[in-house]
């Protein structure tokens, strides 16, 4: 027992290390935010007494309140279209199952393949010839749906009883009746995981709101983090306190879903 216990020690030595490492970048970010800017530049990593100070400037260099309401709208928004749309279509593509749709399917994952640099400019100019340059609904369609989040849903889909499919319509349900009341509570982990990812991805999105957001009172919190670091002279604790604040959702919607966040990775249908 004694040599099986030794020969653990460098596994975990190595695992605490690791998470240590892993942690401190958040740790650093946290005490960053209550320092002032030179105590920040010679890497202090005790907390300090300047969070409201940096609070008050970070007011007066930029406006906070509305960039978080728009973040938080335009998260809460691509959130919710991308879970209705995206589950739709996963499950027409697996329980209406056809030839056909395998090809739309691998046509889709192939436009996975295609970085979104090629298609700004043209999103912009057809976004443009509609009138919804510098709207928020520019920022949130080209998101709701994707081939990642269709491709989600159909996997998951695999592991659905189709016996409850038949028995439903057997009692007469219609079938938007049988995915609103028997498929969607049946597949919430899924929707927990592909709403974590989604939220994550529509909260921190920078570049596209950047182009699109031609109006400068239209600023999502990445805007505002940018837009501190800008400057001729860097404040780097309300910088710090900056990236801080625009963290924070991301972090509380991750915890606050973990254990079905990984049950629907895994395809787990409870």
């Amino acid at each position: 027992m004694r040599k099986s216990s030794l020969r653990q020690v460098p596994k975990y030595v190595f695992l605490v290390v690791a998470s240590l490492a892993s942690v401190f970048p958040l740790y650093f970010m946290v005490v960053s935010a209550t320092n002032s800017s030179n105590e920040v530049l010679s890497s202090k990593l005790t907390p300090g007494s300047h969070l409201f100070d940096n609070f008050a400037k970070m007011q007066e260099l930029s406006n906070v309140y509305p960039a978080l309401g728009y973040s938080a709208a335009i998260a809460v928004l691509t959130t919710v279209l991308a879970l209705l749309v995206c589950s739709i279509a996963g499950y027409g593509f697996e329980i209406y199952h056809s030839k056909g749709k395998d090809v739309v399917m691998a046509i889709l994952l192939l436009a996975m393949m295609i970085p979104f640099a090629a298609t700004m400019i043209p999103l912009f100019q057809l976004f443009g010839k509609v009138g919804l340059v510098n709207s928020l609904w520019a920022v949130i369609l080209p998101t709701v749906s994707t081939p990642f989040l269709i491709l989600l849903f159909r996997q998951a889909s695999r592991s659905f009883p189709h016996e409850v499919l038949e028995a439903a319509r057997l009692d007469g349900l219609s079938e938007i009746a049988i995915f609103a009341r028997i498929y969607m509570p049946t597949m919430k982990s899924t929707y927990a995981a592909a709403a974590v990812v989604t939220f994550m991805a529509a909260w921190n999105n920078f570049m596209w709101p950047k182009i699109i957001l031609v109006n400068v009172k239209y600023q999502t919190m990445p805007m505002l983090v940018s837009n501190l670091a800008a400057g001729y002279v860097t404040d780097y604790g309300v910088l710090m306190l900056a990236v801080l604040i625009a963290s924070l959702p991301a972090v509380v919607v991750f915890l606050a879903l973990q254990r079905s966040f990984a049950n629907g990775i895994m395809g787990a249908v409870k």
